[in-house]
Formats: C-alpha cells, sequence, structure tokens
C-alpha cells in the first residue's frame, strides 16, 4: 500500500515537473518569436532609413544640379553681353572712322578761289567745325574711383563660389552681386563716371541701369526708378542715377534694396573688394 502511494507520488511529481518544462519551452518559444519580430522591425526601419537618406542625397544632388546649371546659365549671359558689348564699340568706332573720312574727303575738295587761300577764313573755319567731337575716354582705377552706391546694410554678399541662402526663393544659389538694404525713395549715385549703355527693366531686378567705367569694368544698379539716364548718355562720380523702389517679388522677403554689380570685361567680380 505505501509502494502504490509512493509511485503515485512520483508519478504526479513527473507530471508537474513535464508540465513545468512545457511552460517554460512555450515562454522560450514565445521570447523567440518576439525576439525575431523585434529584429525584423530593426531591419524593415534601417532599410527605411537607408532609402530616407538615399533619397536626400538624390534631392541635394538634383538641387546642386539646378544651382550650376543656373550658374553655367548667367556665366553664358555675361558671355554674350560682353561680345554684344565689343560689337557695339566696334561698330561705333567704325562709324567715327567713316566721319572722320568723310571730313576728311569734305576738307580736301574746299579749294581757294585765288592762289591767296588766306582770304577765305570763313570757309576754312567751317571744314574744321564739322569735324566729330571726339568721346572721353574713361579709366577706372580700382583702388580709389569707387565709392558706395547708397549707405546700408549689406544683407546679401557677393558669392560666387559657393551658394547663399535666399528667404524670398527658400533657395540656395549663387550670388553674382551684393544686395544693399535701403529706404523706398533713396537716391542712388555712381560709384565712377563712366557712359550708360543700358536701361532696361529685368524681372529679378526691376528698372536697372549698366554704366561703362572704362578699362573693361562696368556697374549694374538695379531695384531703381525715375531713372533720368538714357543709353549713351555720360554720369559723373557720384551723380544721382536714380531713386530705390520698391523691392521684385524675387526680394519681398528681404525689403527694399539696391541690387549692385560690378563687372570686369563682362563677368561679375566681388564689389567689397574695390568699395572704400
Amino acid at each position: 500500500m505505501r509502494n502504490k502511494k509512493a509511485t503515485a507520488f512520483f508519478t504526479r511529481k513527473s507530471y508537474i515537473i513535464a508540465a513545468v518544462i512545457m511552460v517554460v519551452a512555450a515562454f522560450g518559444m514565445i521570447g523567440l518569436y518576439y525576439s525575431q519580430q523585434d529584429k525584423k522591425q530593426e531591419e524593415q526601419l534601417a532599410k527605411e532609413q537607408e532609402e530616407l537618406v538615399q533619397q536626400a542625397k538624390a534631392e541635394d544632388q538634383a538641387r546642386e544640379n539646378a544651382l550650376k546649371e543656373k550658374a553655367e546659365a548667367a556665366a553664358q549671359l555675361a558671355k554674350k553681353e560682353k561680345a554684344k558689348a565689343e560689337k557695339e564699340k566696334e561698330k561705333k568706332k567704325k562709324e567715327e572712322e567713316e566721319k572722320a573720312e568723310e571730313t576728311e574727303a569734305v576738307s580736301g575738295i574746299i579749294a581757294p578761289k585765288e592762289d591767296n587761300f588766306m582770304d577765305e577764313p570763313a570757309v576754312i573755319s567751317n571744314a574744321v567745325q564739322a569735324a566729330p567731337t571726339p568721346e572721353p575716354e574713361f579709366h577706372f582705377n580700382a583702388a580709389t574711383d569707387l565709392i558706395w552706391p547708397l549707405q546700408g546694410n549689406v544683407i546679401l554678399n557677393y558669392s560666387m563660389d559657393q551658394t547663399v541662402y535666399f528667404a524670398t526663393l527658400d533657395q540656395y544659389k549663387y550670388n553674382p552681386a551684393v544686395i544693399i538694404q535701403a529706404e523706398v525713395n533713396s537716391p542712388v549715385q555712381a560709384v565712377a563716371s563712366g557712359k550708360v549703355t543700358a536701361v532696361e527693366t529685368n524681372e529679378e531686378t526691376g528698372s536697372t541701369i549698366t554704366v561703362d567705367m572704362g578699362d573693361g569694368y562696368s556697374a549694374r544698379y538695379g531695384q531703381l526708378k525715375e531713372i533720368p539716364k538714357n543709353q549713351g548718355d555720360y554720369v559723373e562720380n557720384g551723380e544721382v542715377l536714380g531713386y530705390i523702389n520698391e523691392p521684385t517679388k524675387y526680394y519681398s522677403v528681404e525689403g527694399a534694396n539696391l541690387y549692385f554689380q560690378l563687372l570686369k570685361d563682362g563677368a561679375p567680380v566681388n564689389p567689397m573688394e574695390y568699395l572704400e
């Protein structure tokens, strides 16, 4: 009887141990399952992060390519403007030479009625007056000639080696000029003497005037109104070229300003290296 009880006890104990082992095994299986699920989630998260990184790199590359294309387009435009200016200069020079030749021809056919040609002072005087007045030559001294076009803070610096942030456009791009903060109606002065080569309206810079200062240097003033000069007019150092206008849509966040660009042989250079 005692042996039967002992056997029943050990049998019952074996069942309990087996049950405990099964429970432990079940928990182990559950833990393994959740561990595998966590690993899959981590792998999926890492994959998604890698895709986001690749997408960001692609967007940065596209933005950089777009900025480079704009810079190349600006360089091509500057090159075309330079070629156009040289062509106009050559044409003007040719016209002046033709006028000079015509004047010499007219002077050559005026002969005195008698041997004593000194009796015809009026005829000689008219021939001399017919000669064209030579145009003034401008020589730009970068070390001493350049004055500030107006007083104001530079809110966007010249930058052609790296992009800068334009708040209105909400993008980074190259800047071939300096943007000087100013009040509307503020007068803008010529930074040096020269000849007006263009008065035009630009979508980005509004009413814009360009002045050839000699020796390959020219200055471009944008965001103006009431420009008193026309193409071909001469300007003196410090002469008023116009007044600050309301900003174009490209500079609505920056506010009223002067777009000032300095060019050498048609290519933009940093005005801050020349301004006093």
